[in-house]
């Protein structure tokens, strides 16, 4: 689904009609996070939000694996594995597996770290400890008890925060701010903003989204720019930052399958502006292996700004 704009906006009519549904929303998932996690035998760090929506958790758990490797230590991903068939637990391979069987982002992270997908996460937990994991990297869960958590890192889109501060579907929020907040162990703000945080918020930190140098030239390129991420036009402002010559764009939905037809209008669209199509990696894992090669993709890492309270955090682990 593409996010509703009104989340963004002063709560309004359309807020407050839907808050009893919101109600509804935040007592299920209160009732569900009064259950005790099961403990795993390694420590596990989750990544996750407070909204519905992109907000950098894919590259924050690629960032996070990276870190843990420089530290010797041997960490898995587990994931629900959104958009894909499989149940799991399954070990993700980029060879054999697609999109369509695992989801994009565990395809992402399988190229950092061996990543799991398992719609019961504890049980691909379990199968990531007897595979030799030394810790976990659970990439979202922030709002299931299982596994239980050691460290809790909490990704917010510096530029959004936390929208107009109503529950799903009268905001973007998955739960009371003030429930989540004392949950979690740390703050990460992703990109440029401040973000309103009420009294004994967690510790912050700061990241920002790089592109990966990859010798590419964007500068003047006649670009048509197409993503399906929690918010597109990140993506196309960093095409601009860039220099390329935006000739269009098309914001998809998160995760939104690349059908033929949808590719074939995309395709049409690009040749019609002479331009060359472009999009993100997590798209790209989702495009035909026949046309991987046509598609431009833009890689980017998230760098930390001041690391300290993290890598803290990690040696107490």
């Amino acid at each position: 689904m593409r996010t509703p704009r009104f989340w963004q906006r002063p709560p309004g009519l359309r807020a407050a009609l839907l808050s009893p549904l919101g109600a509804l929303y935040a007592a299920a998932t209160a009732r569900r996070m009064a259950r005790a996690g099961m403990r795993a035998d390694v420590p596990v760090i989750c990544v996750g939000n407070l909204v519905a929506g992109g907000a950098g958790k894919t590259p924050a758990v690629i960032a996070l694996v990276q870190m843990l490797a420089a530290r010797g230590v041997a960490a898995h991903v587990v994931s629900r594995g959104h958009g894909g068939f499989e149940a799991g637990p399954l070990q993700v391979d980029p060879a054999r597996h697609s999109a369509a069987h695992v989801g994009d982002e565990p395809l992402l992270h399988a190229a950092f770290a061996p990543c799991w997908v398992a719609r019961d996460r504890a049980a691909g937990a379990v199968a990531a400890v007897d595979a030799g994991a030394q810790a976990i990297v659970l990439d979202d869960g922030f709002q299931n008890p299982d596994p239980a958590k050691d460290l809790s890192i909490l990704v917010v889109d510096a530029a959004t925060g936390f929208g107009n501060g109503r529950i799903i579907p009268a905001g973007p929020l998955r739960e009371p701010l003030s429930k989540g907040l004392a949950r979690a162990d740390l703050l990460l703000l992703v990109g440029e903003g401040e973000v309103a945080l009420p009294p004994g918020a967690p510790p912050q930190i700061r990241g920002h989204l790089r592109p990966l140098a990859t010798g590419m030239t964007w500068k003047g390129l006649p670009v048509f720019a197409f993503a399906g991420i929690g918010r597109p036009e990140k993506f196309f402002q960093t095409l601009r930052d860039l220099g390329a010559d935006i000739r269009g764009t098309e914001a998809l939905a998160d995760h939104q399958p690349l059908s033929p037809a949808l590719l074939k209008r995309l395709g049409e669209r690009a040749a019609k502006l002479s331009a060359q199509p472009v999009t993100t990696e997590k798209d790209a894992v989702r495009l035909p292996p026949a046309l991987r090669g046509r598609v431009l993709t833009l890689p980017v890492r998230l760098e930390i700004e001041d690391s300290a309270a993290l890598e803290a955090a990690l040696a107490k682990l």
